[in-house]
């Protein structure tokens, strides 16, 4: 059995977030007023279509929009997007989001996602990492067709709740493990 070391794997899903170029995210660029319009444009998205999401918007201490995420992969995958941290929705910082992955996949998918940092303490340890990494423990309302957007009582108690949204493409389902997030310096 062969090894595959993690700088390799980190390597390759470079590579493919590199090729997501094509995909609109326009890898290796930075505009701050282009991507404040995108975050406009899903923060309104958002609160237009999935209402149960209200809540999640009045008490949240801070709220990371990734209006577009390409994610594309065979075998060896990976993702690259990037977004705007706001306070009192008011853009405070910008941060970039990549994955890598390996394993069965084949495909390609954009989507966006929003992490609502519920309380402070989350929120200040998200703002002092140099590169925080979603975990397995990171809570989803995950919303549906009718509007609902899963916000329940258990989760409305979660440090940090991702909702993901506007799949489109042939990967079935987006998860965010793994996702490692950075703030850009423009």
């Amino acid at each position: 059995m062969t090894m595959i070391s993690r700088r390799a794997l980190l390597a390759c899903g470079a590579a493919s977030a590199a090729t997501l170029a094509a995909c609109g995210n326009q890898v290796g660029s930075f505009n701050a007023d282009r991507l404040d319009a995108r975050v406009d444009a899903t923060r309104d998205h958002l609160r237009q279509n999935y209402p149960d999401t209200e809540q999640l918007f009045e008490n949240a201490r801070g709220i990371l929009y990734m209006p577009l995420i390409s994610e594309a992969g065979l075998f060896l995958g990976g993702a690259y997007g990037q977004g705007a941290l706001r306070i009192d929705d008011a853009t405070v910082d910008y941060y970039s989001a990549t994955r890598a992955s390996f394993g069965l996949q084949a495909g390609a998918q954009q989507y966006a996602h929003v992490l609502f940092f519920m309380t402070s303490q989350a929120l200040a340890d998200f703002r002092a990492s140099e590169g925080w990494a979603a975990s397995a423990d990171l809570r989803y309302a995950v919303p549906s067709r009718g509007g609902a957007a899963g916000v329940q009582t258990t989760t409305a108690f979660s440090p940090v709740i991702a909702v993901v949204f506007g799949q489109s493409g042939l990967i079935a389902g987006a998860s965010l493990a793994g996702v490692r997030y950075q703030r850009i310096i423009p």
